[in-house]
């Protein structure tokens, strides 16, 4: 029997994975520079942090709004994935709702420059707002019902308010540097603890 066929599928099936890697990296080195500089940096500056050169990324993502709107997706997948991880880990609920929270406002960050990048496409950044709520409701909501239920917060908090209230505090935080979003939310988040917990 030839086995050729199946070193020919193993190599494309390896190919596809190198490529997969490489999306992923040039992603987080977009997310990073834009949580750092906003979605309108230099796109030589996320080539630099991802170590390609800047034909790789427009090879990917031929325009800025593409690039956007995959990091804002891979952005959403990771702070879904985060949750139930960091709740796994400890050491207590409400850690793992703060750890989670610093996530979700360096994804907010992005987010808030998204509209801007789409230039007018209400109906596309409508799609992607409705796929984060299905994504991250569910998970916030996990983590305040396992702070809750250790008795570390109030028990009476929805998950829509608390991400909707971090969003409110997080607008501006793209365009003004010397606004620190997350430590204005880390004392929202602190705020929820029960007193003497």
């Amino acid at each position: 029997m030839n086995d050729s066929g199946k070193g020919a599928g193993s190599s494309a099936q390896s190919r596809r994975k190198d490529a997969r890697r490489n999306q992923q990296t040039l992603l987080d080195a977009a997310a990073t520079v834009f949580v750092a500089s906003g979605v309108d940096a230099p796109v030589r500056d996320i080539a630099a942090k991802a170590g390609v050169g800047v034909g790789t990324i427009y090879r990917h993502f031929p325009t800025r709004a593409d690039l956007v709107i995959a990091v804002y997706r891979h952005q959403v997948e990771a702070c879904a994935e985060a949750g139930p991880a960091l709740l796994a880990a400890g050491p207590t609920p409400h850690a793992a709702l703060a750890r989670w929270v610093d996530l979700f406002v360096d994804f907010l960050v992005t987010k808030h420059g998204l509209a801007a990048a789409m230039q007018g496409d209400g109906a596309g950044f409508e799609k992607l707002h409705a796929h984060f709520l299905e994504r991250l409701l569910p998970v916030c909501a996990q983590l305040l019902d396992a702070a809750a239920a250790s008795g570390e917060i109030k028990s009476d908090l929805d998950a829509y308010h608390l991400m909707r209230g971090i969003g409110n505090l997080c607008i501006g935080a793209e365009s003004d540097p010397q606004y620190e979003a997350r430590r204005l939310v880390a004392v929202l988040v602190a705020g929820l603890r029960q007193p003497g917990a």
